[in-house]
């Protein structure tokens, strides 16, 4: 999975706590910039989220799972991680960001011990997943806003405008890549396989909470009145454009991601033989990090008046998903290998493009409500796998991709005609 460099906000412009001598004298001259801090909180936590991605093949082969309940594994992540990204950043601005993300750590040490015993059961493996979603959900929500806040006067005077954006994406992906790779490699070669990647994952995040809470406080407690459920709601959420260009575009960023790195190395197993970790561990390092190299390039691609970009990704999310086909039914690993370079192009442009959208459709108020609204209904592209595992008792499984392919397609020219009717205004 890939965060992008425009990072959601949670609220308004945020009330600081201290001028900027209070804030140096937080740390000692030696220490980390505080930015760093929260910048660790969310690597870890990205580390948690997509640690699991390249294992579904150890499970479906050594746990002998069924493939409906292993995707079901991936997909179960988006039921903690959408609420998470609703809801936290609201929290973090009536609370505080310090108690919601030290929050979302605990969530995600709970939720890898859960996997840690994942060979008891499959209840504990979805349970975890359900916890490191909320976890990945409350860093995106909080962590990246609280990096950015924290990336500018009085914390970081020297720091540019997308200085920011920039870390916590950084943040974000280098995460999500360290998790699968550590997993992977040692599921493939390293003991117990089952349980120590996770129990890697508690160790390197249980620091994090002395860390955060000597990081400065960017949101003031209590600035806000009233039901917190109250700031939930959304009135750009209803805007033609978000619903009708968005709403139908972004599902297919996941979709990608989803059948590429996480589906296609359980349908790869007669090619990839003993190595199959391995080829899933390098199929998710590998669209995430060509997703990540993409990204400051693809701001250029995208007009708010044709939603190029967006269309552009859903044809490229169209290609990879014919590939994944092709590689499938050749059993080839070097085609599968490509798919994620193709779709890791669509993942990147897709995000940017994305909250480029978002941006020019909400207002001030809705700003941080509609990237998570786009955040949610991104990710619930991850539920796909399970699907196609479940329809693939009535149909082969290359079929069902290619229907696949052509709803992508609809939706691409859906893009074009309705961004053409409804430009992004804010409604």
């Amino acid at each position: 999975m890939s965060a992008v460099d425009t990072a959601p906000e949670t609220g308004s412009v945020p009330a600081v706590e201290a001028s900027s001598g209070a804030a140096r004298r937080r740390l000692p001259s030696w220490a980390l910039p505080s930015w760093a801090l929260i910048w660790g909180a969310v690597f870890v936590s990205s580390w948690g989220g997509n640690q699991f991605s390249p294992l579904l093949l150890m499970y479906e082969d050594g746990q002998h799972y069924s493939p409906v309940l292993v995707n079901a594994f991936l997909g179960v992540y988006v039921l903690g991680l959408a609420p998470a990204l609703l809801v936290a950043g609201s929290l973090s601005d009536r609370h505080g960001r310090k108690p919601v993300m030290l929050a979302g750590l605990v969530s995600a040490v709970v939720g890898s011990g859960l996997l840690a015993f994942g060979g008891l059961g499959p209840e504990f493996l979805l349970i975890g997943r359900l916890f490191s979603g909320a976890t990945v959900g409350v860093a995106m929500a909080v962590g990246n806003s609280w990096i950015k806040e924290l990336s500018q006067a009085p914390f970081d005077p020297a720091a540019d405008r997308s200085s920011g954006a920039r870390r916590a994406s950084l943040a974000f992906t280098l995460g999500s890549g360290s998790g699968a790779l550590v997993a992977g490699l040692i599921a493939q070669w390293g003991p117990v396989p089952e349980v120590l990647p996770f129990v890697i994952h508690i160790a390197v995040t249980i620091p994090f909470f002395v860390i955060v809470l000597r990081a400065p406080e960017t949101s003031r407690n209590g600035g806000l009145t009233g039901p917190w459920w109250r700031q939930l709601r959304i009135p750009a959420a209803s805007h033609r454009r978000f619903v009708r260009v968005v709403v139908v575009s972004c599902p297919w960023i996941f979709v990608g991601a989803a059948v590429a790195y996480g589906y296609l190395p359980t349908q790869l197993r007669g090619a990839t033989g003993s190595w199959g970790l391995v080829f899933a561990t390098a199929a998710t390092v590998l669209a995430l990090g060509v997703s990540s190299a993409f990204q400051p390039f693809a701001r250029r691609i995208h007009s708010s008046t044709s939603a190029r970009g967006l269309g552009l990704m859903v044809l490229l999310i169209a290609a990879g998903l014919a590939m994944v086909v092709v590689a499938i039914r050749t059993q080839s690993i070097g085609l599968g290998l490509a798919a994620n370079v193709v779709v890791g192009l669509g993942m990147g442009l897709g995000l940017v493009s994305g909250l480029q959208e978002v941006q020019s459709i909400a207002g001030s108020r809705d700003l941080a409500g509609l990237t998570g609204v786009f955040y949610a209904v991104a990710y619930a592209g991850f539920l796909v796998p399970a699907v196609i595992a479940a329809v693939a008792g009535f149909a082969p499984v290359e079929a069902i991709l290619l229907v696949l392919v052509g709803l992508a397609l609809v939706s691409a020219v859906l893009v074009r005609v309705s961004s053409r009717k409804h430009l992004p205004a804010a409604g």
